[in-house]
């Protein structure tokens, strides 16, 4: 695996990235893998390692995580798609297969409604979709009390896992990615994420591509039926949904996870083509 820094022109700046699979790069589109909020490219640990014998992968940082710089306080959800797109334009990537987690998803699924040209197929990992109005006000409501500098590190961590083995040692992974996280970087992007489920919602019908919704049926914010939804309502989409596990899926199922990638990246580019 390659660590690198992309330098991207203002008002981006800095995109820290993570390559493997380099000797497939090939003709076949690269895998380019967004994390959610509060996390960073490590955080793809176990779909790296599981795919890149077999697939180009290129993970990013978010902007204000990890290596990758903040972009303006208070930045929605179309200013992260522009951010993506001068990502891929910087790596000279004309197509890629995106796929995201959580704030990641939102990104992806966005990108895939905005610039179809340059999406292969995309994959929503936990992605949330047309909020009810009791979901949306608490997910503001928290977004809006992430602004004021306030960071609740055990909420999240009660809500993403279990308390199995498996739960707790990927915990313990994502709290530490969590404590290093800068607040100014996440209140963005958390605010992003919670104004942002139905932005692009509308456009779904749009995806022509192969698209795969995947989360944990534990998940309380990322439920299985925004999964279903947004399967239904994209023209190739696909549902799938892992039992006895939450939000952060890939770390307590990479198994399960990696075989739905694997699957989703062998799907034909066009309805008939042969894999």
């Amino acid at each position: 695996m390659t660590l690198t820094t992309l330098q991207l022109s203002e008002p981006f700046g800095p995109v820290a990235c993570r390559e493997a699979g380099l000797s497939h790069a090939g003709n076949a589109p690269p895998l380019v893998l967004i994390h959610g909020v509060g996390m960073q490219s490590a955080a793809w640990g176990p779909q790296i390692e599981a795919l890149a014998d077999a697939h180009h992968i290129i993970a990013l940082d978010m902007p204000g995580h990890g290596g990758s710089d903040q972009i303006a306080a208070g930045s929605e959800l179309p200013i992260f798609l522009d951010w993506l797109l001068a990502v891929l334009d910087g790596l000279q990537l004309t197509q890629v297969n995106l796929a995201g987690h959580s704030m990641g998803a939102l990104i992806a699924g966005g990108f895939a409604v905005r610039h179809p040209d340059r999406v292969a197929r995309v994959a929503l990992l936990n992605g949330v979709y047309c909020r009810d109005a009791a979901a949306s006000k608490s997910v503001i409501a928290r977004a809006e009390l992430i602004g004021t500098g306030a960071f609740d590190l055990e909420t999240p961590l009660q809500r993403w896992f279990g308390d199995t083995a498996t739960d707790r040692a990927a915990r313990d992974h994502v709290a530490s990615w969590l404590s290093e996280v800068d607040i100014d970087g996440y209140a963005t992007a958390y605010g992003a994420f919670a104004r942002g489920d139905r932005l692009y919602a509308d456009g779904f019908g749009q995806i022509a591509c192969p698209l795969l919704a995947l989360t944990g049926d534990g998940d309380p914010n990322s439920t299985p039926a925004m999964s279903r939804a947004m399967a239904q309502a994209a023209p190739r989409g696909q549902a799938v949904v892992i039992e006895n596990h939450r939000h952060m899926v890939n770390l307590t199922a990479p198994d399960a996870v990696n075989a739905a990638l694997e699957a989703w990246l062998a799907t034909p580019l066009e309805e008939g083509d042969p894999t």
